[in-house]
């Protein structure tokens, strides 16, 4: 399988002192940042794709502001693909599917922010479309949630979004874990299977 890493959302915005902080975005993006540097260490395929606002009411990842630009710890570096979207679905109105298509990519190792939003659309689309996918559970984070006047803590909605993601959508494993299926963390029964 040819397997790509797919970054969504790491941007400043998703941070302490931005607009819409989410719980343990910072050891998410640590994360994700050992992936990414595993990845271009191997100069795999490396696509970032990032959400700018467009809606009117929109109040975070406005266009044109630091909110909205990439975390400095996954900043996107020569030759690595950028995706602009402006809906949860990274599919929707992009050029992610062309691209994938053109690379014969078939497998998404999926990082990012707003597991209850972004990663959960992205990846039941990837999936119906007919991707492999595998997300990293802790290379993602989500926030505290309302619904019904209660108030749903932000682990709580983490772990429920990846419980329904995993087994049909995607699996969903540690960064560690995937770095030791990928042959980059040794272990005595780790085999490579991404590349």
């Amino acid at each position: 399988m040819n397997t790509a890493l797919l970054l969504l959302e790491i941007q400043n915005d998703y941070f302490p002192n931005g607009r819409v902080p989410l719980e343990k975005s910072q050891e998410a993006s640590a994360k994700a940042k050992d992936i990414l540097t595993a990845y271009r260490k191997n100069k795999w395929p490396i696509i970032h794709v990032q959400h700018i606002s467009t809606q009117p009411n929109a109040a975070y990842l406005l266009p044109c502001t630091k909110g909205a630009e990439f975390h400095e710890s996954v900043q996107p570096v020569k030759g690595e693909m950028i995706i602009k979207k402006h809906y949860p679905n990274s599919f929707k109105d992009t050029a992610l599917l062309n691209h994938l298509i053109k690379n014969k990519i078939n497998q998404l190792i999926v990082c990012g922010m707003m597991t209850h939003l972004t990663i959960d659309a992205t990846v039941r689309a990837a999936y119906d479309l007919g991707f492999s996918l595998t997300v990293v559970q802790d290379a993602c984070a989500a926030k505290q949630l309302e619904f019904n006047n209660t108030s749903i803590n932000a682990q709580t909605v983490q772990s429920a979004f990846l419980a329904a993601l995993q087994p049909v959508y995607a699996d969903v494993l540690t960064a560690d874990e995937i770095l030791q299926k990928a042959g980059l963390r040794t272990s005595p029964t780790s085999t490579p299977i991404f590349s």
